[in-house]
């Protein structure tokens, strides 16, 4: 703009040669030359300026064309706020309704197995691309196809698929059964018989989610006031920003397995320990079989594979690990699914195992493969193989002198058991549980 201005004023300025003559310099005079000159320049200035004016305008413009995108970053940057098992289960849910983000059986078992959602999805987004919406019929098919509790089995969630539906809440439960030794299986159902009376009803099992309102509350400083007058369970629940809890009450697919389809069925023990004994068998079974590929076996480097996968090992130290026993194990001779589920049934008993290391070995000396296998066998009640063993000790054994450092091996376990969930609670039952989903809510990780 300064120089078409400059330009103008100096065609105002200059002196016009005149083409009749080259010597004869004629300055302009004549007032109606002048005019049609200024009116000229006055066109060109005005259209630089409609020009500039016009640019400003359009770049004004593409700043707000962006302010979607300033939006998607908001909501990434209050993802990264939420805890590692909320960005998981809005990472794997794959349904929702009125709101609410659910999970389907097989997003569960991906959850629990998979690195990501095997379904196609945006890897570096916290959420799906897209959701299935569910609606009321949606709910009504799930509920018809859901079976009883007498007729589960260790192929349910597997046989469900995405035929069902399960809450935040619920897949928090979930997670804590994959864990519990069968010790634990009794005070993980008195968690829910809050009268005591050996039987828990639909009502003593929705309190989960009361739990889960109360620790959002708090996490945002506000009040959960306690309303003694009888009232709808689900006033007691919140609107969160994630859609991890809504303000309704949805049969789940839980709730109908355990309930009934109209919700009135009690819950009791053998009934609660069967689901939990099933739900475990299902998860290491679908682990196995992800790598025997239809055999009845698996390699011991599988083994290895599969008790190192979830555990925080650099690429170096995970590799040292799988070439060390490469080299030891000369003759394969695989390893079962029963070897497989009893080993794994051993590590839910991780904290009773360290018990008694601790009282065979006081001054922390390594163990032997006798003292190891007769530790076991106090902690559960049942023996490993003795090939199991010896595999364990070739893959953790670091000198092969025959003895094992078990700090070191129940660290890596410990991992393993949680599943790349760090989260170890002092106390148990219902005191537990309330700790691990208030801790959840408020450790942003």
């Amino acid at each position: 703009m300064a120089t078409l201005g400059r330009w103008s004023l100096n065609v105002l300025r200059k002196p016009v040669i005149s083409t009749c003559s080259r010597r004869t310099i004629v300055t302009v005079k004549n007032s109606n030359k002048f005019r049609v000159v200024s009116t000229i320049c006055a066109c060109a200035v005005g259209g630089g300026l409609a020009y500039y004016i016009t640019k400003r305008a359009m770049k004004m413009n593409a700043v707000h064309a962006f302010k979607p995108k300033k939006r998607e970053e908001d909501t990434l940057v209050r993802a990264v706020k939420l805890t590692s098992r909320e960005r998981r289960f809005i990472k794997f849910a794959s349904v929702e309704f009125d709101g609410q983000l659910y999970m389907t059986p097989q997003d569960f078992l991906e959850s629990v197995v998979e690195q990501e959602p095997r379904r196609k999805h945006n890897p570096g987004a916290v959420a799906r691309l897209k959701r299935r919406v569910l609606n009321d019929k949606d709910l009504e098919s799930i509920r018809d196809v859901t079976p009883s509790l007498k007729q589960g089995t260790s192929q349910m969630f597997r046989t469900l698929r995405d035929k069902g539906i399960i809450s935040y809440t619920e897949y928090l439960f979930l997670l804590s059964i994959l864990t519990k030794p069968q010790s634990g299986f009794r005070i993980a159902f008195n968690m829910f018989d809050t009268d005591g009376n050996e039987r828990v009803d639909k009502n003593e099992f929705l309190v989960m989610e009361k739990i889960f309102s109360h620790a959002w509350k708090g996490k945002r400083g506000l009040t959960a006031v306690e309303d003694k007058k009888p009232h709808p369970i689900h006033e007691d629940y919140v609107d969160d920003e994630q859609g991890l809890q809504r303000r309704h009450v949805v049969d789940t697919t839980l709730i109908v397995h355990f309930f009934g389809k109209k919700g009135r069925d009690e819950l009791r023990y053998e009934g609660f320990k069967k689901f939990m004994e099933n739900l475990q068998v299902e998860v290491l079974e679908l682990e196995f079989h992800e790598f025997s590929k239809g055999h009845d076996t698996i390699s011991e480097v599988d083994f290895a594979r599969i008790l190192l996968r979830y555990t925080y090992l650099d690429t170096d130290e995970y590799d040292m690990y799988l070439d060390r026993l490469l080299n030891r194990i000369r003759d394969e001779k695989g390893i079962t699914f029963e070897e497989f589920r009893v080993f794994c049934q051993f590590l839910n008993n991780l904290e009773d195992f360290t018990i008694a290391m601790r009282m065979y070995t006081l001054a922390d000396h390594p163990i032997s493969k006798e003292e190891f296998h007769r530790a076991v066998k106090i902690c559960t009640g049942t023996s490993l193989s003795k090939h199991i063993v010896h595999t364990v000790f070739q893959l953790f054994d670091e000198d092969g002198d025959g003895q094992l450092s078990y700090r070191e091996f129940i660290a890596i376990m410990k991992d393993r058991q949680h599943r790349g969930f760090k989260s170890y609670a002092k106390n148990e039952g219902w005191e537990a549980f309330k700790t691990c989903v208030k801790q959840e809510m408020k450790s942003p990780m």
